[in-house]
């Protein structure tokens, strides 16, 4: 594997930049940059500035950033530029995990194959311990509306599994995401970091919640099935569609590699969520969306590949309502504790000693 590495100053309109960077090639044609940036490359927040992301952008695709399009902030810095050269692209930053890389390589080779999602352009890129990367522009499309049903949606999925390459064939696509994280490698309950940063497993209760959720643990755990390639975040605000057809799936961050009745269940309990607080899917909605996924894959699951569908969506409910209570209570934790002893009766585990009153 070959390595090479370069250093120099770069002339920003918010002054120079000294940078030094090397590049490394990976088994799946994915270019990985360590870039060290000194004096402007960074404001207040911790995000990657104008500056900054002119340089890269001059670097990684071969010209400067012309002028910002949009620019969103959540766990990601999501950046729509227009090019001096008059492309457009997008740009994410976000802490480097190394996952990330085998991120971009099923999201690279999922656009190769006519799967509708942006291509990568350039990156993953390690600068100052973000990871850089970008992507084409796609048109902005519309939300198609839950109430028309789970098909659509679970359709598109079976659709990105089948396309997608054996998760063997990737870099590590470990660890999950914590709100897919059954499967996390730690002792404890909850991974070491949810999504904000913070550890779960020192917020003490609901009791219902983590005695639930410790049941999750074990019966995926015991689970003995192949791993596919799939998306862990399978939202309706992150696929866009134009006329009734899907345009583009985002978030490929979120990528996981599970069992599929595993990567089926997560998007089963979660499918209607537009990004308002407390959405997520109803008992019927889950049922549905299981039912649609057999049938787009014209399989026939056990009542036992069912039950484990259902085990693993509620792992991201439970998540989800942990981190409400993390936070004194919220809406995801109050939806849940209507809900989650229908839930473990679906998935053929006992309810806990201590379940929420009604």
């Amino acid at each position: 594997m070959t390595h090479s590495s370069m250093s120099g100053v770069l002339e920003t309109d918010a002054g120079p930049i000294v940078a030094q960077w090397s590049r490394h090639p990976t088994a799946v044609g994915v270019t990985t940059r360590r870039w060290l940036v000194c004096g402007s490359g960074w404001d207040d927040a911790g995000v990657l500035s104008d500056a900054a992301l002119s340089a890269w952008c001059r670097d990684a695709l071969g010209a400067g950033a012309g002028r910002v399009l949009f620019r969103q902030k959540h766990l990601s810095q999501v950046l729509g530029v227009e090019l001096a050269d008059g492309r457009r692209v997008v740009i994410k930053a976000r802490p480097f995990e190394q996952r990330i890389v085998g991120c971009t390589a099923v999201q690279a080779a999922l656009a190769r194959a006519g799967f509708p999602c942006p291509a990568p352009l350039a990156g993953p890129d390690q600068v100052n311990g973000l990871a850089v990367t970008g992507e084409t522009l796609i048109p902005s499309g519309v939300r198609l509306q839950p109430a028309l049903g789970a098909m659509p949606f679970a359709a598109l999925l079976a659709r990105l599994i089948k396309t997608a390459p054996p998760a063997a064939s990737m870099p590590a696509l470990t660890p999950s995401p914590p709100w897919a994280g059954w499967d996390h490698p730690g002792r404890r309950l909850w991974p070491d970091k949810d999504d904000r940063g913070q550890d779960l497993n020192e917020v003490n209760g609901p009791a219902w919640v983590d005695r639930a959720a410790s049941l999750v643990r074990q019966q995926m755990s015991a689970m003995r099935a192949a791993r596919r390639v799939g998306h862990g975040d399978w939202e309706s605000q992150s696929i866009a569609w134009r006329d009734g057809q899907p345009l583009a799936v985002h978030d490929w961050d979120s990528v996981i590699a599970q069992p599929e009745v595993a990567i089926a269940g997560l998007a089963a309990a979660v499918w209607p969520a537009a990004g308002d607080p407390g959405e997520a899917a109803t008992v019927d909605q889950t049922a549905d969306f299981l039912d649609a996924y057999q049938t787009a894959t014209q399989a026939m699951w056990t009542s036992h590949q069912t039950q484990l569908a259902w085990t693993a969506g509620l792992w991201v409910r439970l998540f989800n309502a942990k981190k409400d209570a993390a936070d004194g209570g919220g809406p995801q934790l109050h939806r849940l504790a209507a809900e989650v002893a229908e839930r473990l009766r679906r998935a053929g585990l006992p309810a806990p000693h201590v379940l929420p009153s009604a």
